[in-house]
C-alpha cells in the first residue's frame, strides 16, 4: 500500500476559526480571532495586548473596553474550546448505539474531529490553560472532567461486559484522549489525509488499544 507523503503543518495554513454561533459580534469577536492566532503562534506570554490590538486594527485602550485584560481573552478562548469538545462528545454519546464499543468509537471519533476542525482553538485551549489563574481555569477544567467522565464510563461499561480487555481503565482513557489531542498539532488543509480518514484510523487505533474483541468492527463515519 502506498503511503501519502508526510507534510509538516505550518500555522499559517490553518484558519483561526471558532465554532459556529460563538463568536461575539463586532470588535469583540475580531479580538478573539486575532488573539487565537497570536496565542497559537507565540503562546500566551509571547503575545501582548498591543500585538492583539495591532492585529485587529485598534489601540490598546479600545481593546480594554471589550476585555479587562489579556487573561480574560484567553479564558474565553479556553472555555469555548472545552465547551465545543463536551458538546460534541455528548451528542456522539447520545447518538451511538446501545453498545459500549460503538459508543466508545463514537466518542473517539468526535474528539478527533473537533481537534481537526478547530486545531488552533484546541491548541490554545489545551496548551495555554496553564497560564490562567485557578479561578479562571476552573470552568474549563470542569468541562474537561465531564468530557473525561464520558469516555471513562464507556470504557468501564465495555470492560464490565467483556467487550474490552483493559488492565488499567484510567491509563487507557488518558492514552486514548492523547490520541485526539495531538491531531491539533499537525492536521491542516495541507495534509494528504481528510478529517474523516484521520478519524476512522484513530478509532481503529483506539479500539485496539483497549483490546476490543475482533467482532467489533470499525463503525461507519
Amino acid at each position: 500500500m502506498t503511503q501519502p507523503p508526510w507534510n509538516p503543518r505550518r500555522l499559517s495554513a490553518v484558519a483561526a476559526d471558532l465554532p459556529d454561533g460563538v463568536t461575539p459580534p463586532g470588535t469583540r469577536g475580531r479580538i478573539l480571532h486575532a488573539a487565537l492566532r497570536l496565542f497559537a503562534e507565540r503562546g500566551f506570554f509571547g503575545a501582548s495586548i498591543r500585538d492583539i490590538a495591532r492585529e485587529v486594527g485598534i489601540n490598546s485602550a479600545t481593546l480594554y473596553a471589550h476585555y479587562p485584560g489579556k487573561e480574560d481573552v484567553l479564558a474565553e478562548l479556553v472555555r469555548l474550546g472545552h465547551e465545543e469538545l463536551l458538546t460534541r462528545l455528548r451528542a456522539a454519546s447520545e447518538a451511538a448505539a446501545d453498545d459500549p464499543a460503538a459508543q466508545f468509537a463514537a466518542l473517539v471519533r468526535a474528539q478527533v474531529l473537533v481537534h481537526a476542525d478547530y486545531p488552533l482553538l484546541a491548541l490554545v485551549a489545551n496548551q495555554e490553560l496553564h497560564a490562567l489563574t485557578p479561578d479562571r481555569a476552573a470552568p474549563a477544567l470542569a468541562l474537561r472532567e465531564d468530557a473525561r467522565a464520558l469516555l471513562l464510563a464507556a470504557l468501564r461499561r465495555g470492560a464490565a461486559e467483556g467487550v474490552f480487555d483493559v488492565a488499567d481503565l484510567t491509563l487507557a482513557g488518558i492514552a486514548v484522549g492523547s490520541l485526539g489531542l495531538r491531531v491539533a498539532n499537525w492536521f491542516g488543509p495541507d495534509q494528504p489525509y481528510t478529517r474523516d480518514q484521520v478519524a476512522d484510523a484513530f478509532v481503529g487505533f483506539a479500539l485496539r488499544l483497549v483490546g476490543a474483541h475482533s467482532r467489533h468492527s470499525l463503525p461507519e463515519g
